[in-house]
């Protein structure tokens, strides 16, 4: 009878381990399993092999000056633990990797002052990887320092110091109408107020399988802001931060109230031609192009404005005072934008920089633009904004447009 328990209790032991090691939950982070890295000669380029890809976050760090990239829900292979790698280049001194809590894994770059220009962060498939490139300033040359040519004390050739030269503040550079009043009066760019289209009870563009433009600008535009906040220093408003209803001229005042130097509204663009891809940007200007009078009666569908009123919109247009920075900033953004999706997702259309009567951009008291990001009536493009890895992207370039056209006026 006592062995006959003892058999049960023996069967019931197995049972329980067997359920437990069955019911335990798979781990859901994405391993990083190997890290290399290669001196290209305009770029450092790390390299991360992961089996997963997951969601990313990078921001710059000062006093020292550090670059720093996380990656949400990711684990440390044990052979990287504590890794850390010196580097000699004249951005990056040294670079590890760590564990930063249990669910994230941190890559943090010490980095020489003032010597990095950007970066460009993207995924690569079979195998994944996560490719990170370093642009070094295009001043921050190694420093040799050789002795004077009468001592016989000579450093042996490749021992050099890597400390980058300090770059001289940069003058404001002409628009293509020449010095605007801006640049006469050396003003600069602190406050930007970002306008995601649409929203509440007008979404915007529907894709094939129902993704809102209305969404789509909104997480874009919080990619956006988290950005210039922490990469660019600069003081970042949104105009909707939920799915609200907000009529097109309060968007603008809203701006206007904030005290903005910068309104840029992000949309989605959609064309009876599936196949049409790209970017489009425009500035508030009239327009002899039908197509883009046909997009601005599409945009403008919700403005409580009346016909009686037209006077005094058409006298706000011709008075538009920020014409020739609001096209400076339409341009360096478009090209910006358009060249990095090109790079890293291939061919788009560039669709070009227009004026256009757009109510969303009437009345502001600061250059405003309006960009169609991409299409979500072409099947490629609307599946790629279903991704974070796109709308990063997307984030990102619009950053540097706005980075260039800051540096433009000699506050960079």
């Amino acid at each position: 009878m006592q062995r006959k328990s003892g058999f049960s209790v023996l069967l019931i032991l197995i049972f329980v381990t067997l359920f437990s090691a069955a019911s335990k939950p798979e781990d859901p982070r994405a391993e990083i399993t190997s890290l290399r890295y290669h001196q290209h000669l305009e770029f450092i380029r790390i390299v991360l092999e992961i089996d997963k890809i997951r969601e990313f976050y990078s921001a710059e760090l000062k006093n020292p000056e550090r670059f720093y990239l996380d990656i949400f829900q990711a684990k440390l292979n044990p052979s990287l633990h504590g890794k850390s790698f010196e580097l000699q280049s004249s951005c990056i001194k040294t670079f590890r990797l760590a564990q930063k809590n249990p669910s994230t894994v941190r890559l943090t770059l010490e980095l020489y002052p003032n010597s990095k220009d950007r970066e460009k962060i993207y995924y690569l498939k079979d195998p994944n990887r996560l490719v990170i490139d370093v642009y070094p300033k295009a001043l921050a040359k190694e420093i040799k320092e050789p002795a004077p040519a009468s001592t016989t004390n000579a450093k042996p050739s490749g021992q050099t110091a890597t400390r980058p030269k300090e770059q001289p503040p940069q003058p404001p550079s002409p628009s293509s109408s020449g010095y605007s009043l801006v640049r006469q009066l050396g003003l600069g760019v602190k406050r930007i107020v970002l306008d995601p289209g649409h929203g509440g009870t007008d979404p915007g563009c529907l894709s094939r399988s129902g993704l809102k433009e209305k969404d789509v600008a909104l997480d874009i535009a919080r990619r956006l802001k988290r950005i210039l906040e922490t990469q660019g220093q600069f003081e970042v408003f949104l105009t909707r931060d939920g799915d609200i209803t907000l009529p097109l001229e309060k968007r603008t005042a809203f701006a206007n109230q904030k005290g903005a130097d910068l309104f840029i509204s992000i949309h989605l663009n959609a064309s009876p031609k599936k196949t049409r891809t790209g970017v489009e940007t425009f500035y508030l200007n009239f327009s002899p192009d039908p197509a883009v009078n046909e997009l601005a009666a599409k945009e403008n569908a919700s403005s409580t404005k009346n016909i009686r009123e037209m006077k005094l919109i058409v006298e706000k247009i011709i008075k538009n005072s920020k014409y020739e920075e609001s096209r400076d900033l339409a341009e360096k953004i478009h090209q910006n934008l358009l060249n990095h999706l090109k790079h890293n997702f291939g061919p788009r259309d560039d669709l070009g920089v227009k004026g256009g009567p757009f109510w969303v951009l009437i009345g502001s008291e600061m250059p405003a633009v309006l960009v169609e990001v991409s299409h979500l009536s072409n099947q490629k493009e609307e599946e790629a904004l279903k991704t974070d890895i796109y709308r990063e992207a997307v984030a990102t370039g619009l950053f540097r447009g706005i980075m260039e056209y800051v540096k433009s006026l000699g506050k960079g």
